[in-house]
């Protein structure tokens, strides 16, 4: 299919694989597209060729993708959220000094959902070096960041018009792990905010940890949780960390090994207790890889991770009943280093962000199967990182 131009729409593309290949599509079965347009806001590495958050106004019923270009400068937003009245967009700057003192910021935009243009209202700073990942709480009162420099977490309260104020709670991770090279300290990468809104799961590569915070977006605090943190295997690096859509499950892929741990959830107590850990990697696989994203379909029945040297995305099943998971297969992210993906509002497609390729990929899910099929489609964005979505208007 090398040859065939990129404007091409998603249904023609069916249509033309379904001829070349009617044994393997005609048992899919592909759901009616949405005809919902939203906006893809895209963040980046920044360097010659990268300044900020690009945009693109995706049609999934068209299957169009028109890029609307850079909307915001911004020095590495590697990690973006959005509020959830849609409206405001809040983006981590990782770098490691922000206005003459250590640590990187946390940038709050206002979203024109008709242009998909952003302006900033202003950035804080985020008390840690390296932030690389962030959440905004369901009542939209307060975004929490992991630093992954710092090895900390921060939490600022959003405002009414939707800016942050100054940090209003600090945790300073500590311990250690067996990997002397990237494990003498902690390294925060993700937090994630519990469905009931009341926990926070902080994912720490470099101590083998999830930590576990009691989360009060009204005072803008968190405080350790009992039981403060879960472990995984030594040496295993968590890195993201996704809940299942019931709430009594939770996964977390583990960067230096290739595995993905699986949990069951109390959501009373806020405790994760593990359940399996499985490898990401096909058998037999010998090559240089680590994971990057993890994500759980809106259906339940599917949960998939980022690969980064195998560069492909892993799929498993989920056992909706006990939480656990089979390995379905890998699928090519068509780039290098799929360093995030998203499964987009509809269901129906993942954009993997391939960022040493400069594309995200556009990857069509089955809705029986979950298997991946190309779209043909792709945006051309270098050194790109983190997707988010948000409805048009």
């Amino acid at each position: 299919m090398k040859g065939m131009p990129r404007t091409i729409g998603f249904a023609a593309l069916l249509a033309v694989l379904a001829a070349l290949l009617p044994s393997r599509l005609a048992a899919q079965d592909y759901s009616p597209r949405a005809t919902q347009e939203y906006i893809a806001y895209i963040g980046t590495y920044t360097n010659e060729t990268s300044k900020g958050i690009y945009a693109y106004r995706v049609s999934p019923a068209k299957g169009e993708a028109t890029p609307i270009g850079l909307v915001a400068e911004e020095s590495s937003p590697a990690f973006l959220a959005v509020h959830p009245n849609q409206n405001f967009l809040y983006a981590v700057s990782e770098v490691n000094d922000y206005e003459g003192q250590p640590g990187g910021a946390i940038a709050a935009y206002s979203i024109d959902r008709a242009s998909g243009a952003l302006k900033l209202l202003n950035k804080v700073a985020s008390r840690g070096r390296g932030p690389t990942h962030l959440a905004v709480d369901q009542t939209g009162k307060a975004v929490v960041v992991a630093n992954y420099g710092g090895g900390s977490t921060t939490i600022a309260p959003i405002r009414s018009d939707g800016s942050l104020g100054e940090a209003t709670g600090f945790v300073q991770h500590s311990g250690s792990s067996v990997n002397p090279q990237r494990q003498k300290e902690p390294h925060a990468h993700a937090a994630v905010i519990s469905p009931d809104n009341r926990f926070v799961m902080v994912a720490d590569l470099g101590t083998d940890q999830i930590f576990i915070y009691r989360l009060d977006p009204e005072k803008g605090s968190i405080v350790s949780n009992d039981p403060a943190f879960a472990k995984v295997a030594p040496g295993s690096g968590p890195r993201h960390f996704a809940f299942h859509p019931n709430a009594k499950f939770a996964y977390v892929n583990n960067e230096m090994t290739s595995t993905v741990t699986a949990f069951a959830y109390d959501a009373q107590r806020g405790a994760l207790t593990e359940l399996q850990t499985l490898s990401t990697l096909p058998e037999g696989y010998t090559g240089n890889s680590s994971t990057a994203e993890i994500a759980v379909h809106g259906s339940g029945k599917f949960l998939y991770v980022s690969n980064r040297g195998h560069d492909s995305i892993a799929l498993f099943s989920v056992d909706q009943a006990k939480g656990t998971l089979t390995a379905k297969g890998h699928f090519p992210t068509q780039g290098k280093v799929p360093r995030n993906f998203a499964i987009e509002p509809t269901g129906e497609y993942i954009f993997a962000a391939n960022q040493n390729s400069g594309s995200v990929v556009l990857l069509d899910i089955n809705q029986n199967t979950g298997e991946l099929q190309p779209t043909g489609r792709e945006l051309s964005v270098n050194r790109a990182v983190c997707v988010v979505f948000v409805p048009a208007q």
